[in-house]
């Protein structure tokens, strides 16, 4: 695998940049690893791990990078999945394999939904669909207070809140806005507001990612094989469940991948899983 070189795509209302490590003379579709809000930094390790593919990462819109042009607050799945559209089709239009992260498995699912031919194989882990959840209504409307205290208050209130949610194992309570907040500055987070509104995860994706309904009639008719990943550490979080919500309306069984939400990681985000699990078993699924 060479080292990544850096290519800039416009697209309508964003310049996006992505990284391309190119394997040479591999017959396997391009692999392209994707989050949100994520950027590509977040899949440095993991794309270590497949020397014989060439990997594709990028940054979002809005996120790292790519800056948006059209002025625009928040970032639809639809939205993402447009741009992942043009990607694929300036890589060279050829279907290729995604892993996708957390919203980016929103995304990346949106994708498929609209563009089943471009993808051969979509390992969504961990998707945060939680509009299929049994317990969607106080999801959302947990969701809905994070985003208002992040209107209100800041980033480190809204993030305690955020991993509270998180990290909350079985269904989110109806009263989880009246639950006390921990001091922000005990997680080692900003506890005076700032002022700004412009965090990538409150600000444009949040809402977007987790309200969106998917579209689960497509998805099923879809030539693309979706395996929907979850983790070995995190059952009964938001994501996880969501995951094997997600793997129900698909009619399909989840995989269990080694670690958490996060287990891809090795210390990226300042979050440590178990990327060299993590990467047998995406190799062994991508090989199926």
């Amino acid at each position: 695998m060479t080292e990544p070189k850096t290519h800039t795509l416009e697209v309508p209302g964003a310049v996006v940049h992505y990284d391309v490590r190119e394997a040479e003379a591999s017959a396997a579709p391009t692999l392209l690893m994707i989050g949100s809000p994520m950027d590509a930094s977040g899949f440095t390790s993991l794309a270590a791990h497949f020397p014989d593919r060439t990997v594709v990462t990028y940054d979002p819109r809005g996120i790292g990078r790519s800056r948006r042009t059209d002025g625009a607050v928040e970032s639809t799945p639809e939205l993402h999945a447009d741009d992942l559209h043009r990607l694929i089709t300036a890589l060279g239009g050829e279907p290729v394999d995604i892993f996708a992260s957390s919203g980016g498995a929103v995304n990346a699912l949106a994708l498929v939904a609209r563009h089943p031919e471009q993808v051969r194989t979509l390992v969504a882990h961990e998707p945060p669909a939680v509009q299929a959840l049994p317990d969607r209504e106080q999801a959302l409307a947990a969701v809905v207070d994070i985003r208002r205290t992040y209107e209100r208050d800041g980033f480190g209130p809204a993030m305690v809140k955020f991993f509270a949610v998180a990290g909350l194992r079985g269904e989110i309570p109806a009263d989880f806005a009246d639950h006390p907040v921990q001091n922000p500055a005990d997680f080692g987070l900003p506890a005076e507001d700032d002022g700004s509104r412009d965090d990538p995860l409150f600000g444009q994706n949040l809402m977007t990612s987790t309200h969106y309904g998917h579209d689960f009639d497509a998805l099923r008719a879809a030539p693309t094989r979706i395996v929907v990943g979850v983790g070995a550490e995190s059952e009964g979080e938001m994501a996880h469940r969501a995951g094997l919500a997600v793997a129900e309306g698909l009619g399909t069984k989840p995989v269990t991948f080694p670690s958490h939400h996060g287990g891809f990681l090795d210390g990226e985000l300042g979050m440590k899983g178990d990327p060299d699990a993590f990467a047998v078993t995406l190799r062994q699924i991508l090989s199926e």
